[in-house]
């Protein structure tokens, strides 16, 4: 089958397309014919092997696994004899091991059926940012009437992030550089915040729940910018250094938390069922709504993953693996 693969860590420049051995199935997994893959910041990782913390799970020094991508949709082709919920021919989306080909694992608490509204590109967009999104929300406790502040709003989560906030019945405030505001506003935002311009920790405004998605403000900033009883939610972060990444911020900010009146918290996103599950009669309602920004080949994985790197990527981008039709 045909592959975006990298032999090694580094830049995108050790991507390239080959021909990979189709994956076996295990007893609780399902053989998905890809139609679609989504690109997201756990991808750059994969590919670039840090923060090295990470290389514990995908191989110290080499990627265990040499195809890149996580985020799927497509159609079944085999089922693993413990496998329940799922036959052959069904559409699905989620998330399994090395989606950026023709063909790609996943277990079967990692998927659910694509949702009948959705292409499969838009759905290949949605799980592993959306699912993000929603155990993040999840973390900060999200209830209707609440200021919400969402750092990396125009970022595959933070699009998410927005819609659901917004669907649950919060004021949200989305934080994007200059070229991205007409992005959040049409997410939903009630107001937006240039962080170019604006600073959202002046003082002027505070949020019942702020969630920062990689944006990396100090812990200071974040407090200053909650409302006396409000909870921070942290996750992701680029700038940590490259043996821990973001999780020595995340890690500060729990262990100041039982001494703040503030919440201070983080969470470890994960695609599950049950999370696609609640996405699908969001995405059915039209209550949210994917937002892809530009869809690449399969040859072309490299160029979308050097697009994300340098910020040019509004919402999400996705590979297109098989384009014959677009449901």
């Amino acid at each position: 089958m045909r592959a975006a693969v990298r032999a090694e860590y580094g830049t995108a420049d050790v991507v390239r397309l080959a021909e990979a051995p189709r994956p076996a199935v295990g007893d609780k997994e399902v053989l998905v014919e890809v139609r679609a893959a989504g690109l997201d910041r756990g991808v750059v990782h994969l590919m670039t092997g840090l923060p090295y913390l990470g290389r514990l799970a995908f191989g110290v020094r080499r990627p265990r696994n040499p195809v890149l991508g996580m985020d799927l949709a497509g159609t079944v082709v085999a089922v693993g004899p413990k496998v329940t919920r799922f036959t052959v021919g069904d559409a699905v989306y989620g998330a399994g091991k090395g989606s950026f080909a023709e063909y790609a694992v996943a277990k079967e608490s990692q998927l659910a059926r694509k949702p009948a509204k959705l292409t499969f590109a838009q759905a290949a967009a949605v799980p592993v940012s959306a699912c993000t999104a929603v155990q993040g929300l999840d973390a900060g406790r999200l209830q209707a009437g609440q200021r919400v502040l969402v750092i990396g709003a125009s970022g595959g989560v933070g699009s998410y992030a927005v819609q659901l906030a917004k669907a649950a019945g919060a004021e949200v405030t989305g934080v994007a550089g200059t070229a991205k505001l007409d992005l959040v506003r049409a997410l939903g935002a009630d107001h937006v915040l240039d962080h170019t311009r604006e600073d959202f920790a002046d003082g002027r405004h505070h949020w019942d729940l702020i969630l920062d998605i990689a944006g990396n403000p100090s812990i200071a900033r974040l407090r200053r910018a909650l409302a006396p009883a409000g909870t921070a939610v942290l996750t992701g972060g680029e700038e940590g250094g490259n043996l821990t990444g973001g999780m020595g911020r995340q890690l500060a900010a729990l262990a100041l938390s039982p001494f703040v009146r503030q919440r201070l918290t983080m969470f470890l996103g994960l695609v599950r069922a049950e999370t696609l599950e609640r996405l699908t009669a969001l995405l059915e309602s039209g209550a949210v709504v994917p937002s892809v920004d530009r869809t690449y080949p399969l040859e072309e994985a490299a160029a979308a993953i050097r697009a994300l790197e340098a910020g040019r990527v509004r919402g999400k981008a996705v590979i297109e693996v098989r384009a014959a039709s677009s449901r």
